[in-house]
C-alpha cells in the first residue's frame, strides 16, 4: 500500500477575456467561480477593438488543470475570445490556451520560462506532410506555434493595454 498525498498542487495563472458581448459576462464569471471555487466578480472595460464587447483580466490561483477546466467550460461560446496561462509546478508543465471564434481552441504545453513544447510526434507528422506535399512546414510549425490565434488576438491584447488586473485564490 502506497501513502497518498491529500495535498492538492497548486498553480497560478492569468485569463485573459480579450472580447466577450455583455450578455456573456455574467456567465464567464459563473463559469470560472465554478472552477475556480471563489466568487468572480471581473472589471469589465470596453474593448476598442471590437465596438459592443468587453475585455477583463483575471489572475486566479487554483489546482493544477484549472486552466483546462475553465476552457472546457468556455467552449464554443460565440462571440468569445479569451486566452488562459496556467504556470508548470514541480509536478507538472504549464499550459498556454486561446480561443477565438474563427480557429477554435489551441492549446500548448508550456515549460518553465514559458515557451512552448511541441511534442516530438507533432513535429514529425508536420514533416512528414510537408514532405508528402501536403502542407508547407513553416505554416505547420506556425500552427503548432499557435501563431494563426496569435495573429488574430493581437489587435485585442493591444487594446487592453493598461486594464486592471484581479487577483483570486482557490480555496482549498
Amino acid at each position: 500500500m502506497t501513502a497518498h498525498n491529500s495535498a492538492r498542487v497548486t498553480t497560478r495563472g492569468v485569463l485573459y477575456v480579450h472580447s466577450a458581448p455583455s450578455a456573456l459576462c455574467p456567465h464567464i464569471e459563473w463559469a470560472v467561480a465554478g472552477v475556480i471555487g471563489v466568487p468572480v466578480s471581473l472589471d469589465w472595460t470596453p474593448q476598442a477593438a471590437q465596438v459592443g464587447t468587453y475585455r477583463a483580466e483575471l489572475s486566479w490561483t487554483g489546482a493544477v488543470g484549472s486552466a483546462a477546466q475553465v476552457v472546457s467550460a468556455l467552449r464554443g461560446w460565440e462571440h468569445l475570445r479569451f486566452e488562459i496561462t496556467e504556470e508548470p509546478t514541480g509536478s507538472s508543465e504549464g499550459a498556454r490556451f486561446s480561443s477565438t471564434p474563427e480557429l477554435g481552441i489551441f492549446h500548448a504545453v508550456t515549460g518553465v520560462h514559458g515557451d512552448i513544447l511541441i511534442p516530438e510526434d507533432r513535429l514529425k507528422a508536420a514533416v512528414l506532410k510537408a514532405a508528402l506535399g501536403e502542407t508547407d512546414l513553416l505554416v505547420e510549425v506556425d500552427r503548432l506555434l499557435g501563431k494563426p490565434w496569435d495573429d488574430e488576438l493581437e489587435t485585442f491584447r493591444h487594446a487592453g493595454d493598461g486594464a486592471p488586473v484581479r487577483w483570486l485564490h482557490q480555496v482549498v
